[in-house]
């Protein structure tokens, strides 16, 4: 590896390490071979999912979005070379022959990130979902093996587990900028409302809500659990994040847990939660 590819592998490692430590985690669980790419890969997603983050406006970050989507048509305008994230992708892409199409539809969908439209329905959420978590699961467990139906449906159920646990987990930083991805449907079943939401009103309406997508979620969790046993041992370390995904579907279903008190485990309690399930015979590795 060159000098250029160490340092922008290193780059991706550390960006995915401060912004996404428990994918970070699951890949201290592969092959070197094959870490480098999931590390790029993992790298473009906290690209994209934190431009919200570091744009006050819509329009710049679709500027930011539009950049990336063009270099993954073939259509870039330069800069490539100085972006590490960027340079780290594309050799990704050609060594394991990643689709860009997947990715393109995962940008596309957190153009949602950009604006305070509330989601509007389960489904809604489901189609953004499966574009951004679930195709994330498929696309990094291509990398250790041959797409098959089983990962896909895998992936999918995943990629639901996970996304809307993370919907749940982030709804003390949606809340203080007035963004709804709880689906708007589930609270006017319960009779809650956005305002609530927004106030951080802990009411039994709100909560009921926020139980029917904890409900979701544990419905695709256990889904995926079944499946996961279904698919080669080389590709499961990719879903060691479900390992998380389970631990904080615990916490949030407890009748005393605050949903507006952002939850921050210790990297080293992801760790050993990681390691632990790694050796067990779900993850384990022929």
């Amino acid at each position: 590896m060159s000098d250029a590819g160490r340092d922008g592998a290193a780059f991706c490692a550390d960006l995915v390490r401060s912004h996404d430590f428990g994918r970070y985690a699951s890949t201290l669980f592969v092959p070197a071979e094959q870490r480098r790419a999931l590390l790029a890969l993992y790298a473009f997603n906290v690209e994209i999912s934190r431009i919200r983050d570091q744009v006050s406006q819509p329009l710049p970050g679709e500027v930011r979005m539009r950049w990336w989507s063009d270099l993954l048509a073939g259509a870039g305008h330069g800069g490539v070379e100085g972006n590490p994230v960027a340079s780290e992708l594309l050799a990704a892409i050609r060594t394991h022959g990643l689709p860009a199409e997947p990715m393109s539809r995962l940008i596309d969908e957190h153009q949602f990130d950009l604006y305070n439209d509330p989601m509007p329905t389960l489904a809604a959420l489901e189609g953004y979902v499966h574009e951004t978590a679930s195709a994330l699961f498929a696309l990094a467990a291509s990398i250790l093996a041959p797409p098959s139906a089983e990962i896909e449906h895998l992936a999918r159920h995943a990629g639901f587990a996970l996304g809307f646990v993370q919907v749940i987990a982030s709804l003390p930083r949606d809340a203080s900028r007035r963004q709804l991805f709880l689906p708007l449907q589930f609270l006017q079943a319960e009779g809650s409302s956005v305002e609530e939401v927004f106030s951080a009103a802990q009411t039994p309406k709100l909560r009921a809500a926020l139980d029917r997508l904890l409900g979701e979620a544990r419905a695709h969790l256990r889904t995926a659990e079944a499946i996961l046993v279904q698919v080669p041992a080389r590709v499961r370390p990719v879903f060691l994040p479900l390992v998380l995904t389970r631990r904080d579907l615990e916490r949030m279903s407890r009748a005393d847990n605050d949903p507006f008190i952002l939850q921050t485990p210790s990297r080293l309690s992801i760790l050993w939660a990681l390691w632990r399930a790694s050796r067990s015979r779900q993850f384990k590795r022929d």
